[in-house]
């Protein structure tokens, strides 16, 4: 991995530590809360996980000269992070003896915190590029 990669994934990386320090350090407001901390660390995990493979997926794209590719790249990353997401909330669902609905709002918003991050490091990264 060089060494853009890495600069471009510094904010995805902060994120993902920094959210699960404080899904730890705050167990006792989470509960008052009605939240489930191990579904939201799991959670996280996962989002972060499927974001960093589709965000792997894209940046190799954006070299090619032919920009099919970069928008299927993009379409594949969405489709991964779906299918992901889906079969995530599908076994908790099957698994879990009950259902914690504040825990899923949660991840809803950290689903979207990693996609905009996601984003917007592909989008400096566009910018970077000399023939973009």
């Amino acid at each position: 991995m060089n060494r853009t990669n890495l600069k471009a994934l510094r904010l995805l990386i902060i994120i993902f530590v920094i959210l699960n320090g404080l899904f730890i350090a705050s167990r006792g407001l989470l509960l008052k809360k009605g939240i489930d901390q191990s579904v939201v660390l799991v959670g996280n995990l996962v989002l972060f996980g499927v974001s960093l493979v589709a965000f792997l997926i894209t940046r190799g794209t954006l070299e090619n000269k032919n920009p099919h590719v970069f928008v299927r790249a993009v379409y594949s990353g969405f489709i991964i992070k779906f299918f992901v997401v889906v079969i995530a909330a599908f076994g908790y669902f099957y698994f879990a003896d009950t259902i914690n609905k504040p825990a899923l709002f949660v991840l809803l918003v950290l689903y979207l915190v990693y996609t905009s991050v996601e984003v917007s490091s592909l989008l400096r990264l566009l910018k970077g590029r000399q023939n973009a």
